[in-house]
């Protein structure tokens, strides 16, 4: 049955099944990514506080890397995925091996950044005098892992290019396993402290980069394609990624932007705000699962000239973006009884964030569709749309945000604005899905 003769609920349920089959297992290995820093900090607590403080620092910083290069993923997801709905696997892996080339490049330029300069980068974070020499070396041996990350970020978005999101989960599944018992065994097993930790991370790191590469290579030579760093395809990922990046860059200014004013707020307002932005990111793991689907599934149909079938995948996932997003709601508001015990035990605090949790709840049909439009975009490669949306958000959001501690209103008020931020990119998202515009067509875009 074909998609133009298949009736609207087969359909349906055709895509369904996709869905659900690139969704549950991508939402495993989004998972599996945090459970790194989890098993690090539990190891190293045991240490210190000077330790786990100096933990704290380096790993934020390491997060934030790869949470820039996360492009890495995304573009070549949809480059992959365009050729793969074409038919043209050997052109896909092809399109992948560059996206790992480049992942190589700008790893071993961030090492050569951060090894020198790992004292100064602590320093300007304020790490205090016990805790900066533990940050400092978390953070120089941790950089010499980040090729490693980045190749795993790159190998990532092959796969799922590819339909595969199973084997990304197995991968991240051993890993975070390989992470806790090197961990361990490192720290105390062979007495070597903060250092112990870095390094079961790294090796962790690099057994998951081998692991992806095997896989991507025996598809390589399974379908001729070469293996060899090609400057053209390397400049054309990096030029794919260049707006991904800019999108990225503006989504952490406001993370940032909303983090500076909750401090100015008062203590017990950036404590709930720490809280309530932990539950937001674990939320949006189950939201940003859909979005993965969207960009492989986006990709292949746009490179197999389906437009009809982009159309009404993309409206489907809409409508399991709002679904989960109203099912998410639904519980953060049963479950605040619960979940705030969990972090504090301050009942200014709790008092604090309760009303902002409410708006939270209510946002959460808003994000599923912010998240699966953006997905979607991506995978039929309109990059430069998603960063100039994502600017006019920076621009909307910033002097509303800045006026809070001015105007009143505390967390509350914060949270609204963020609420406002994640509008304006559904209405821009939005606007951009009904255009039609991102229904480019082709093996390239």
């Amino acid at each position: 049955m074909t998609q133009a003769s298949a009736t609207p609920k087969a359909t349906r349920r055709q895509h369904d099944r996709e869905i659900v089959a690139f969704a549950v297992p991508a939402f495993g290995a989004l998972v599996a990514e945090p459970l790194f820093v989890m098993v690090d900090s539990a190891i190293v607590g045991h240490l210190g506080t000077a330790q786990l403080a100096g933990l704290g620092i380096a790993s934020a910083l390491l997060t934030t890397a790869v949470s820039i290069f996360v492009f890495l993923a995304y573009a070549t997801t949809a480059a992959v995925a365009r050729r793969v709905g074409a038919g043209d696997l050997q052109a896909a892996i092809r399109q992948g091996m560059d996206g790992i080339w480049l992942a190589l490049l700008l790893g071993a330029a961030v090492i050569a950044v951060v090894l020198p300069a790992a004292p100064s980068i602590v320093e300007l974070f304020g790490a205090s005098d016990t805790a900066a020499p533990y940050a400092t070396t978390y953070l120089r041996i941790s950089a010499l892992g980040i090729p490693a990350m980045l190749v795993v970020l790159a190998s990532t978005g092959v796969l799922r290019g590819l339909q595969d999101t199973k084997t990304p989960l197995y991968v991240a599944i051993a890993g975070f396993v390989a992470n806790a018992v090197l961990n361990a065994g490192l720290v105390y097993g062979a007495d070597l402290g903060i250092a112990g930790s870095a390094w079961g991370t790294v090796i962790a790191q690099c057994g998951m980069a081998a692991a992806y590469l095997v896989v991507v290579v025996r598809g390589a030579r399974r379908h001729g394609a070469s293996l060899r760093p090609d400057a053209l395809g390397i400049r054309a990922s990096a030029q794919a990624g260049a707006p991904l990046l800019v999108r990225t860059l503006s989504l952490r200014a406001i993370l940032m932007i909303a983090t500076a004013v909750a401090a100015r707020l008062g203590d017990a307002d950036i404590a709930a705000h720490q809280i309530i932005l932990s539950l937001w990111s674990l939320l949006a793991f189950a939201l940003d699962a859909i979005a993965i689907a969207g960009q492989a599934i986006i990709g292949r149909y746009l490179g197999a000239d389906d437009t009809d079938g982009a159309r009404q995948a993309c409206r489907r996932m809409v409508e399991w973006g709002i679904a989960v997003g109203v099912a998410l709601g639904v519980l953060v508001v049963l479950s605040r009884p619960l979940f705030l015990p969990l972090f504090t035990g301050d009942s200014t605090v709790k008092d604090t964030a309760l009303p902002a949790l409410v708006i939270v709840a209510l946002s959460q049909p808003i994000c599923g569709v912010v998240f699966v439009l953006d997905g979607v975009l991506m995978g039929a490669g309109d990059g430069p749309y998603l960063a100039k949306a994502m600017i006019l958000t920076l621009v909307v959001f910033a002097p509303v945000a800045l006026l809070i501690p001015t105007l009143g209103g505390g967390l509350t008020a914060l949270w609204a604005a963020m609420t406002l931020m994640m509008t304006v990119r559904m209405l821009t998202l939005w606007l951009r899905s009904r255009s039609g515009r991102w229904l480019v067509t082709g093996a390239t875009r």
